[in-house]
């Protein structure tokens, strides 16, 4: 099964399955660069779920971080703003889109449902990942999940 994780935000990471057991993740920054027109980080985001689509084959699931407490007003905006893209390139492509808590994905992950940055970076390390940031850390957490959930056997390292 083919699937896809997100941490949604400005610099977003991400992490995909493939049917063969091998996973590939990222992180990828999204901010506005100067001179943009504002809504370029959207259509940006757009572009590279289209690049997940075409690099991994069909994609069977999308999980991602269902964030409900945000650290202002501006984050809860941009991350409005990437969710309604995501659910947008979901419904047009017919993926499932499934959301999972902050406190579930770092309890499966951890073994804490309030573990910081660090401890999920180190608990990627650990697992045979060597992800950039946390936002990468966080993505593979939540394919974790996502495979635990759709009975999928966990690889124990990231494809070259």
């Amino acid at each position: 099964m083919n699937i896809l994780a997100i941490d949604i935000g400005t610099t977003t990471g991400w992490a995909r399955s493939s049917r063969a057991g091998t996973v590939t993740s990222g992180s990828e920054n999204f901010a506005p660069r100067r001179m943009e027109a504002a809504g370029q980080r959207w259509l940006k985001f757009r572009a590279f779920l289209n690049e997940q689509r075409v690099d991994g084959g069909e994609i069977h699931a999308v999980y991602y971080e269902d964030v409900k407490q945000h650290a202002g007003t501006l984050a809860a905006h941009v991350y409005g703003g990437f969710l309604a893209c995501l659910e947008m390139w979901c419904a047009a492509n017919n993926v499932p889109l499934k959301p999972v808590g902050v406190g579930v994905v770092k309890k499966h992950w951890t073994g804490k449902g309030n573990a910081d940055k660090a401890v999920m970076c180190e608990t990627a390390h650990a697992r045979g990942f060597r992800p950039k940031d946390n936002n990468e850390a966080d993505a593979l957490a939540i394919l974790s999940l996502a495979q635990h959930l759709e009975g999928v056997a966990a690889p124990v390292e990231e494809a070259a």
